[in-house]
């Protein structure tokens, strides 16, 4: 299982990493540490996204916790829950 903290800000200056580092652990179950978001911007919830679609296809898990407050109102505020974006045993 890998961990990736993610940064506190995910605007579109963090895309690129964040993009980066959830490639370089394709294939491996992940837990996505968000309990330092303070800002998570549309693109990067789309790489969030996207990742969890990749999970899926290559039936591995992806968790996201723990999450900070802001992160989970940021998803509200599009329209998402963090069930959207996890696999495995945290859907």
């Amino acid at each position: 299982m890998t961990t990736i903290a993610l940064a506190s800000r995910l605007d579109l200056s963090q895309v690129t990493p964040l993009a980066t580092a959830l490639r370089g652990a394709t294939g491996t179950d992940l837990v996505l540490d968000a309990s330092a978001v303070t800002h998570l911007g549309g693109l990067a919830l789309q790489v969030l996204a996207s990742a969890a679609k990749s999970a899926r296809q290559a039936g591995t898990s992806l968790i996201i916790t723990p999450r900070s407050e802001a992160f989970d109102d940021a998803l509200a505020v599009f329209g998402v829950s963090a069930a959207d974006l996890q696999t495995g045993e945290a859907a």
